[in-house]
C-alpha cells in the first residue's frame, strides 16, 4: 500500500502564508529546492487543493521557469512526471497533463487510490491536507521549516484535531532550514 505524505513550508511558528496571504518570505536556496525535486521524484500522485495547484501548474505551463537552469529544469520535469488530483468545486477545468478534478474530497477513494498506487502519494495545502487528517488518510507528515516568524496567517497544520507522531528524521540545511519527517502513529 502506497504512503499520503503531507509536505508543507512552514514559518517557525507554524504557518504557511503569512497575514497577506503571501508566501514570499523563505529563503529557499538551491541545497532546499533539489531536496524538494528528490521529494517529487518518489511521488507518484499528488493530491493539490485548487489555490495550490494553481501556483504549481506553472512548472508546466511557463517553458521559461525550466530554461533558467539544471535544478529548475529537473523540478518541472519531476512535476510533471507526477499524476495529479484537484480538489476544487470552481476550478472549471485544468490546464496540465495527467491531471484531473475531484470536485469532493471523498476518503473511501484516497484509500483506494493508496491501495492501487504503484508509488507514494502526497497531499498538498493545508484545507486539503487537513481533510485527509480528519479522515485518518496521512501517513507521513514533513515539515520544511524556515527560519523566520510571520506572526500569523494560515496554519500548516490542521487545527481541532489531534495526531500523534513519531519523529522519523531531521535534516539540517546550510541556510538554516530544517526537515522534521514524522509518521502519524494516532
Amino acid at each position: 500500500m502506497a504512503k499520503l505524505t503531507y509536505v508543507t513550508n512552514v514559518s517557525l511558528d507554524g504557518y504557511i502564508e503569512d497575514e497577506r496571504g503571501a508566501f514570499d518570505w523563505f529563503p529557499i536556496g538551491d541545497e532546499v529546492f533539489a531536496f524538494h525535486t528528490e521529494l517529487l521524484r518518489s511521488t507518484g500522485t499528488l493530491l493539490y487543493g485548487r489555490r495550490l495547484y494553481e501556483a504549481m501548474s506553472v512548472w508546466e505551463t511557463d517553458t521559461a521557469l525550466a530554461a533558467q537552469s539544471e535544478l529548475m529544469a529537473d523540478f518541472a520535469s519531476a512535476w510533471k512526471a507526477a499524476s495529479k488530483v484537484v480538489y476544487s468545486t470552481t476550478l472549471a477545468e485544468v490546464s496540465t497533463a495527467d491531471t484531473r478534478i475531484e470536485r469532493r474530497f471523498g476518503p473511501a477513494a484516497v484509500r483506494e487510490l493508496k491501495a492501487t498506487a504503484d508509488s507514494d502519494l502526497t497531499v498538498g495545502g493545508a484545507d486539503l491536507a487537513a481533510q485527509a487528517f480528519r479522515a485518518g488518510l496521512v501517513d507521513e507528515c514533513r515539515l520544511v521549516i524556515l527560519p523566520v516568524i510571520v506572526g500569523g496567517g494560515k496554519p500548516g497544520l490542521p487545527t481541532g484535531i489531534r495526531a500523534d507522531l513519531e519523529l522519523l528524521d531531521e535534516r539540517r540545511f546550510e541556510n538554516g532550514i530544517v526537515e522534521l519527517r514524522y509518521r502519524v502513529t494516532g
